[in-house]
């Protein structure tokens, strides 16, 4: 059976759906600038450049996409208008293959020698990062997974208080202790826990603070070096929560995160509200760093997997370039 047979009706519809604005913004105006033309020519290319740039793809990586459309109307003298969108669809699927993106089909976790797997969690307060992490901690359980979470964001009391409502909502262990408390000795605290109840995966919040990057590296690094004196090798993932909807501030977050920290996935939340999804391709592009999940929607049910094959197809669904 192929991936694709995996994805159920539903979920393409709230992929198609999320993205929407983006797709209605970008192909729209792709559209109106070849409006009468026949063949991809300079003016043609520059124009494409400046869509490119305003829908948030990033300006390296809408030169490296315009140079290499620029190639290969060199080579092959001819190239109507008409083939844009194939070449464009071939091009974005090239940049997210490169970033090791995958088609994941399914909520997975790997399994790890003596203690759960543990994934911590970060990002700036406001991107949606506990919300993908209750999210996040459904989907798993829903998938036969043993869950516990760790509220190690103990700078705002609303994020414990938040996160303890997702644990409640979901009804997966949580451990806290309070606002004000060593975020590292409630992460130390959590994956103790999760080993002695045999859980399968720990998810640690973490504080989203960026007006100090050295005091968030100390804060980070400290986490990780207390939580290996549990589970050697810990943390498995350091995923960084992005907003989709903010465009190149997410581009500029994920450049100081991955100063402060090793950045090993990504999770892009709010896309189904902007029509700045070409940010997805900037930030793989640029940094080389897997989406492992997408938020199309409010529900619980709108955290997806980020499927590489089917996310390009979904953006150019429906596309108005024939």
């Amino acid at each position: 059976m192929s991936w694709k047979n995996f994805f159920t009706k539903e979920k393409k519809d709230d992929l198609d759906q999320g993205l929407e604005k983006t797709k209605k913004s970008f192909f729209s105006k792709i559209a109106s600038s070849i409006a009468g033309k026949s063949t991809v020519d300079d003016e043609v290319l520059d124009d494409l450049e400046e869509i490119l740039v305003s829908s948030d793809v990033s300006v390296e990586t809408t030169l490296k996409i315009i140079k290499k459309i620029e190639a290969r109307v060199a080579i092959e003298k001819y190239i109507s208008t008409k083939d844009l969108k194939g070449i464009l669809k071939e091009e974005i699927s090239i940049l997210l293959d490169e970033s090791k993106n995958e088609d994941a089909i399914d909520f997975t976790i790997p399994k790890v020698e003596n203690g759960p797997y543990v994934l911590m969690v970060v990002g700036v307060n406001g991107v949606g990062k506990t919300t993908t992490i209750g999210k996040l901690a459904y989907q798993l359980k829903k998938q036969g997974y043993k869950v516990v979470l760790g509220a190690s964001d103990t700078f705002r009391a609303a994020a414990v208080e938040q996160l303890k409502i997702w644990a409640s909502r979901v009804d997966v262990p949580i451990v806290q202790q309070g606002m004000g408390a060593d975020p590292a000795s409630v992460a130390f605290d959590a994956l103790q826990s999760a080993k002695a109840q045999g859980a399968d995966v720990v998810i640690i919040d973490t504080a989203g603070r960026l007006h100090n990057k050295v005091n968030l590296m100390n804060e980070l690094t400290k986490i990780k070096n207390v939580m290996q004196k549990v589970i050697p090798n810990a943390p498995h993932d350091v995923m960084l929560v992005l907003d989709g909807s903010t465009g190149q501030n997410a581009i500029e977050q994920a450049k100081q995160f991955t100063i402060a920290t090793e950045v090993t996935s990504l999770a892009l939340t709010k896309l189904d509200g902007t029509a700045k999804g070409g940010v997805v391709i900037g930030i793989c592009d640029q940094f080389k760093i897997p989406v492992k999940y997408i938020g199309v929607g409010e529900g619980i049910e709108h955290l997806q997997v980020f499927n590489k094959t089917l996310f390009v197809d979904a953006l150019f669904k429906g596309s108005n370039l024939e």
